[in-house]
């Protein structure tokens, strides 16, 4: 197997980058950045911490990630598994990535920068979903935002309904736990519970 090993290498492959793709990265949220942010109902979040990095999916009503100021960003962080790897990680090491998708456009938004996470009761209740705060809130504080092209997007025809796969062909949560646990944990009965479990608990 070749492997490339330097920056060189790397260039000598790919070539320099054109004056678009240099263009569009800037350090504040602009307007047009601003109406994809509000326009997002989904965030692939990355993180890093001592263990290694964390890609996590973030989803919400539309606009969920608020626009606070030019440079600042509030994500409220919803009820999930108590993992908390994500947060483990922001207070151990700030840096953070957010993937910005919307829903039938090609166009994704990239944020690199650093969080911190909040519990000021005032910022909390603004989060509120049928008056369910979340726990806490991400603070990130932008520092490298731009769009990237909508390439990946076309080659996955991801918004095509024809091209979604059929759930019946996928295994099930349950079915994951189980074989993981020789059967002691999941199973059917803890899909059939998913879906109502899921409604009580989703903010």
């Amino acid at each position: 197997m070749s492997i490339i090993n330097t920056i060189e290498e790397l260039e000598a492959l790919y070539g320099q980058p054109s004056e678009n793709s240099l263009v569009k990265e800037v350090s504040e949220i602009t307007p047009r950045y601003r109406t994809l942010i509000e326009a997002s109902p989904f965030v692939a979040l990355a993180t890093s911490g001592p263990e290694g990095l964390d890609c996590s999916p973030r989803g919400d009503l539309a606009g969920f990630v608020r626009v606070h100021d030019e440079k600042t960003l509030m994500m409220p962080d919803r009820r999930g598994n108590n993992r908390a790897d994500s947060l483990r990680n922001i207070i151990r090491d700030p840096r953070i990535a957010l993937l910005f998708l919307v829903p039938g456009s090609g166009t994704t938004l990239r944020i690199n920068g650093r969080a911190n996470l909040t519990t000021d009761s005032d910022i909390l209740a603004s989060f509120a979903v049928t008056e369910k705060a979340p726990r806490s809130v991400i603070v990130v504080t932008a520092e490298s935002i731009y769009f990237q092209c909508a390439r990946a997007i076309v080659r996955s025809d991801l918004w095509n309904p024809e091209k979604h796969a059929d759930p019946k062909s996928l295994p099930t949560p349950g079915q994951i736990l189980a074989d993981l646990t020789d059967g002691r944990i999941g199973g059917k009965s803890y899909d059939d519970a998913w879906a109502p479990r899921a409604k009580e608990t989703l903010w």
